[in-house]
């Protein structure tokens, strides 16, 4: 049972109170009583203001419907619908020329391209291996993952064929990227041999190497004889050490289930053991118990002999929720439910003070700043509302203008079309932005509900809206002055298994503009930190294009013919729901907000809410227009629930969807589908907040 207490006129959880009063407030000597104060003045301020924000999104939302009512059955003429939606402020005028001016700026952010990974704050350890994905073995990726050109390692014990193929690769990067004079990697006998070409690359030894920068990005070649591999090498080289995940986001939102004051107090208290640096988790492996902490820095001496450090750690990002859910948490004195982006505010930018302050065993932001990731915003007016409560949060903090800095998710239609102004809105703490295809399908399908029938999920990749917002978020970002301040990126690789297939693609966003983008593993981050190797990011910034015009974006990606066979169709749900019901399952029963999932095709994806959002979106779509019956939709998620059943046979604490299709996890399914049409903007928060609190009800 919560106990809640009274602290200014709200009703907070006991414990939640408990742990920022002792944990956080003491620790940074401020008052608790005079901090609650201001904290309920904040929320009777910016509560009120969220819900209009929120008021509005449905009444535009309600105008659009009733547009694509009225004109149904007539063709679509694409300069009366931008006249529409400028008419009912959906598009903003652009605004004035302007250079963002964000200020105290980490070099991982500003100046440094490379990974960024994500990762679900309720996990410690997940939390502690991101947060340490900084560096990591280029060995160890090639021999463990299908990214090398060479057959699979044999089991039991070490592969030397295949650690040859390793130790080959290795060498042909260091050929590329660290290029000798009249030499190759191959032929050096030790660590004093080679000459390399530009002798500005090298950077210093390490206790065991050498330490070279290309790019902006370190590597260390550890020589050591005694090594397993070391010991059989002509130099003596053991390994090759990639700077990878420059920076790292603990996931607040769509990767948790987060429902409650009890997930939230471990949110935050994974996030302060990250801040204050002592963070652990034990777990066993291999019948012992392991304890994870955080990394300490590397060391390296000049040539000289002057001593310096290099960051052993991600820079820390936190993805706080978006303005849409409230969380029983703190009830407010009208007896509603506190918005939830307000607390996460609060509470993780309270947290992060500490390291402002000097209470952290390493540091997060050397620039003394603090990074915040804010989801599913809507348009300017709503980055305006997060600009303005981060001030009223650096007030009640007593931090420094603009010491919170925001990354900005260009994952609403409404901010990619007018995502000049959005970025204008928070124009001096921007260091971020970045896109998303699966929330922004969700909302591209949302907004055009009532258009038509939306052509197949997997035909959106080459529709015409997508490759325009991709093109026009890089340069938006580089005409308003991102490069070299903040961060452009691009989204998820979602198969962790298939870094092969990564390794060949995912140059594709260096060569778009993108100065980092998201991996799904530390060891993808690593891999992915070749490509920074290989293309210069900031060099390919200077050429790009300026942005295009809306036309393109503003194409609804509705469906030129809809009679598909009945095996197309069958395939399409079947395909939905396996994905939602593989995903729902875990959130619901288990709490899980992300994993690898298998797909239909048993391959294992990396899955978030984002997923389920499209998913459940495009039947809902294909329902309202009568593509499929309702029938249809219910023998495709009997039967996908068996197959998920199956795939989910070897877990013995997994719950079974068939004969528990009344239960939360079927139930949410179902709710998702065919409630679809009525959620605000197309989000599965509210349906899935529902069924997982009556869940852990019991």
């Amino acid at each position: 049972m919560t106990t809640m207490i009274s602290r200014a006129g709200l009703s907070i959880d006991a414990k939640l109170a408990e742990f920022l009063d002792t944990q956080v407030l003491a620790p940074l000597g401020r008052d608790a009583d005079v901090f609650w104060n201001d904290f309920a003045k904040l929320v009777a301020d910016f509560a009120p203001r969220n819900r209009a924000l929120l008021q509005k999104r449905e009444e535009l939302q309600a105008t659009i419907d009733q547009w694509h009512v009225d004109r149904a059955g007539k063709p679509h003429d694409a300069a009366e619908y931008e006249a529409f939606l400028r008419d009912i402020g959906y598009l903003v005028p652009e605004p004035s020329d302007f250079q963002i001016g964000t200020q105290n700026v980490d070099p991982e952010i500003a100046t440094m391209a490379g990974p960024q990974l994500v990762v679900p704050i309720l996990n410690a350890r997940f939390l502690l291996n991101a947060a340490n994905a900084r560096w990591g073995s280029l060995y160890d990726a090639f021999y463990g993952t299908d990214a090398l050109d060479a057959p699979p390692a044999k089991p039991g014990g070490y592969d030397k064929a295949r650690g040859d193929a390793v130790i080959a690769r290795g060498r042909q990067f260091l050929d590329e990227t660290l290029p000798l004079v009249d030499q190759s990697w191959v032929d050096l006998k030790d660590e004093k041999d080679g000459i390399l070409q530009d002798e500005s690359q090298w950077v210093g030894f390490t206790e065991k190497g050498l330490l070279f920068k290309n790019n902006g990005l370190h590597i260390e070649v550890v020589f050591d004889r005694e090594h397993p591999v070391g010991k059989d090498d002509k130099a003596g080289i053991a390994d090759i050490m990639v700077e990878a995940a420059l920076t790292t986001i603990a996931d607040c939102e769509d990767s948790v289930a987060a429902v409650d004051a009890e997930d939230k107090l471990v949110a935050y208290s994974n996030w302060l053991g990250i801040i204050r640096g002592d963070l652990e988790e034990s777990f066993e492996k291999g019948g012992r118990t392991m304890t994870r902490t955080l990394n300490g820095d590397k060391n390296y001496k000049e040539g000289s002999g002057a001593e310096h450090t290099l960051p052993g750690r991600s820079l820390m990002f936190v993805r706080n929720v978006g303005h849409l859910m409230t969380n029983p948490s703190i009830i407010l004195d009208d007896g509603s439910e506190i918005p939830e982006g307000i607390l996460d505010a609060v509470f993780t930018s309270a947290i992060s003070t500490l390291d402002v302050e000097g209470h952290a065993k390493y540091g997060n932001s050397k620039a003394g700043s603090i990074y915040i990731v804010k989801p599913k915003m809507h348009g300017p007016e709503e980055c305006a509302f997060t600009n303005d409560l981060f001030d009223a949060v650096e007030d009640l903090l007593c931090l420094k203008r603009h010491t919170i800095k925001v990354g900005v998710m260009d994952e609403e239609r409404r901010t990619s079309a007018n995502l000049a102004a959005c970025i204008e809105a928070v124009k001096d703490r921007i260091v971020f932005i970045n896109t998303g295809f699966l929330d922004r399908t969700g909302d591209e399908i949302h907004t055009s509900m009532r258009a038509g029938p939306m052509m197949r999920k997997g035909a959106m990749k080459t529709s015409a809206w997508l490759g325009s917002y991709e093109a026009r978020n890089v340069a938006i970002g580089l005409k308003h002055g991102l490069s070299g301040v903040a961060q452009i990126g691009k989204g998820m690789w979602a198969a962790p298994d298939l870094m092969g297939d990564m390794m060949e693609q995912k140059i594709g966003h260096l060569r778009a503009g993108a100065n980092t983008a998201w991996v799904p593993s530390p060891t993808a981050a690593i891999l992915h930190a070749l490509h920074y190797h290989a293309e210069n990011v900031f060099d390919i910034q200077k050429n790009l294009p300026e942005p295009a015009g809306l036309d393109a974006l503003l194409t609804i990606p509705l469906a030129e013919n809809t009679n598909w066979p009945e095996d197309e169709l069958r395939d399409e749900l079947d395909n939905n729901c396996q994905g939602l019901l593989g995903y729902v399952v875990r959130w619901v029963d288990a709490g899980v907000g992300c994993s690898k999932v298998p797909d239909i095709n048993d391959v294992g994806l990396m899955e978030d809410r984002a997923t389920l959002r499209i998913s459940s979106q495009h039947i809902a779509n294909w329902l309202l227009h009568g593509i499929v019956s309702e029938d249809q939709v219910m023998d495709s998620l009997t039967r996908m629930a068996a197959k998920v059943d199956a795939q989910n046979a070897g877990d013995p604490d997994y719950i079974p969807l068939i004969g528990n299709e009344d239960g939360p996890a079927f139930s949410a399914a179902k709710d998702l589908i065919f409630k679809g049409v009525e959620q605000p903007s197309g989000y599965t928060e509210p349906l899935l907040h529902q069924w997982r609190l009556r869940k852990k009800a019991g």
